[in-house]
This record gives structure tokens, sequence and C-alpha cells, in this order.
């Protein structure tokens, strides 16, 4: 006899729950990505018991700069002191909601109503979750509506890389010349490898296999401008070809799931992406889209819900005399950019010509 956990049972909620986050993290594409530790490139900050609208507070420590003491000369009183920077994640309740027609609706179709309610959910909070980080590791400032960015305003990028060679998105022009090129990537990577200003941050790689690797999203119709570029000496193509001669590399899905590695640079696909924040010199700002070059700890994704399994609400209710179901599915969550003395502490952001496809 099959076990059947009916409408408003307690233990229901909590298997419903606990499914419900399994497969939104699990069905993303960003959800590959996260780790609980400091290598990882977006990392979870489940440690907290904060309730709605309460903040966790990431520390950084930066690097000793002193010049040291040599021989016998008096160390007391040439210490130096630590610099610590602090960023907050802030935490939000973010619902949703379902409720079917009623059970005569129910008896017409040949599925149950209750598992598609899931499916339903699972789907808009896959996307929302999705929509969310790529709009906060870009800086995606035009999307003012917090939840669409992680339950917190979105921070323009610090350290921002252009197609065509400029370092503006006001001197972007609809020409092909200005796309995100391979060249793009290598200022990107350049820059994380060795900022050009005193106090940002180096860009830490991930660790894969023994290897240091960085990690890059670019949109479709980016990665589109790319694969039309056949004249460009080490193009795509070539970078195909040589990925091909070398065979396999790793199972890691960083690596299986990227569309090439150029320059220790792992470029993945992400349909998620925004368009440009600001206007560009010509052509209209739709036909721009921004991307990034990440290292560790680039985002950090806050969950609440005491740290328990249930990291999601599930709640079912009858309606109309016990006729409707309806299903609430909740999350106390933040999802954010980590910024440390006002420079972006893990990502290069990218921006180029990326028009839809003709």
């Amino acid at each position: 006899m099959d076990t059947n956990y009916a409408v408003g049972n307690p233990l229901a909620q909590k298997l419903w729950s606990a499914k419900l986050y399994h497969d939104v993290v699990g069905m993303s594409y960003f959800g590959k990505f996260i780790g609980s530790g400091q290598d990882s490139l977006f990392q979870l900050k489940n440690e907290t018991k904060k309730d709605a609208g309460d903040r966790i507070t990431i520390g950084l420590r930066q690097l000793l700069t002193g010049d040291g003491i040599q021989g016998d000369s008096t160390l007391e009183g040439n210490e130096e002191p630590l610099v610590t920077y602090s960023d907050n994640v802030f935490l939000d309740q973010l619902r949703h909601a379902v409720r079917s027609n009623g059970k005569m609706s129910e008896q017409r179709v040949p599925f149950s109503v209750r598992e598609e309610i899931r499916m339903g959910l699972t789907d808009w909070w896959t996307e929302r979750l999705e929509i969310s980080a790529a709009n906060q590791l870009v800086g995606n400032t035009a999307q003012a509506d917090t939840r669409y960015t992680g339950n917190q305003a979105t921070i323009a990028p610090s350290r921002l890389v252009c197609g065509g060679g400029h370092s503006t998105e006001a001197s972007l022009s609809a020409t092909t010349t200005h796309a995100i090129k391979l060249s793009d990537i290598d200022r990107a990577v350049a820059l994380a490898k060795e900022p050009t200003s005193a106090g940002v941050p180096r860009i830490r790689p991930i660790n894969i296999d023994g290897k240091k690797y960085w990690v890059a999203f670019l949109h479709p119709w980016a990665i589109q401008q790319m694969r039309a570029d056949a004249s460009t000496a080490g193009n795509f193509f070539d970078i195909q070809k040589a990925q091909l001669t070398g065979g396999k590399i790793s199972d890691n899905p960083i690596l299986t799931g990227g569309e090439f590695i150029h320059n220790g640079c792992i470029v993945h696909e992400w349909n998620y992406l925004p368009t440009i924040a600001g206007a560009p010199n010509s052509g209209a700002a739709s036909a721009f889209r921004r991307g990034a070059v990440c290292g560790a700890q680039s985002l950090a994704v806050a969950v609440g819900q005491n740290g328990s399994p249930n990291k999601m609400d599930w709640n079912e209710e009858m309606f109309d005399y016990g006729n409707k179901l309806g299903v609430e599915a909740g999350m106390i969550f933040g999802v954010k950019k980590t910024v440390f003395n006002s420079n972006d502490f893990g990502v290069v952001t990218l921006s180029g010509y990326a028009p839809a496809p003709a």
C-alpha cells in the first residue's frame, strides 16, 4: 500500500519543503558553483540563525604589508596592525503561492495538481534565484526591485572591462568591434591577478584538481559574437580544436559545463545575465550585455530558517469549504556580490555589444 501524506500533514510540509529546496538549487545553473568553503566560487553562508530582515556580516583581513625587522633591531613598537573590512548580506523573506480552481477542475486532468503546483513553484524559484544571482554579480543597478536582486540593492562594478578596449559603457557603440572578445577576457584576468589601484585586492582563483582557474560567465548572444569571429588569431574555433586535441580534462562539473577554457579561465554561458545599466554611445542598451570573470567568494548566498535542512517553507491550506487547494512556498535568504572597502572582492565585470541574433 502506498504511503500518502494528506494535505495539511506536518510531515508533508517538511518533506515537500526539503524536496523543493533540493530541486530549486539542483536545477539552477548557478547552484553547481555554490559551496560552503572559502575557495568556493559562490559561498553559502548557512551558519546563521537569523530572522527575516536580518543580516550576516562577512569579514576580510587584508594582507600584511610591513617591511619587517632584520637582525637584532627592535621589533617592539614596530608591529603592524591588522586591517580588516566587512560586508553585510541582508536576509528577507520572499514568498509565492498557487491555488487550484477546485476539486472538479482537478477531476478533469490525469495528473496530480499538488505535484504540478510543486513543479510550478520549483520553476519560479529556480528562475528567481538565477536572476537575482546574475543581477548581483554584475552590479545591475538598472534593476531597483530587490525581489529580483537577492533581497538587497545591487552595487555598480568597481572593475569594468568593455569591448573594443574601452573601460566605460558610455563608450560602447553598436558594432562587432565592441563585442566581448578573448582579448577582453585576457584584460579581465590580468586585472584579477594584479589590480592597477592600491588597496584593491587580487582575485583568488578556485582550485580544481590541483590547478587554478577563474570562471567567466557570458550571455548566449555574447558567445554567439565570439563564434562569429573567425578572423582573429586564437579565436573560438582555435580554442575548440586545442581542447579536442588535449582530450578529457576533468569530470568536475565546473569544467565539463563550460563552453571553453582560455587563459586559465573557464567560460560558461548564462542566459540570465542582464543588459548594461547605462546608455551606450550608439545603439539601444538592450543590444549590450554584461558578463563577469570571477574568482573565489565572488558571491555570497545566505539562507535563514535557523540553519535547518528545511530551508524553504511549504504551507498547504484549503479554501472555499475545502474545495480549493492553495500552496505557499517561501524562503528567507539573501544573495550579494562581495564588496570590501568599496571594491568588488571577487569579480571583474565585462560589458560588450551582444545583439539578438538576426
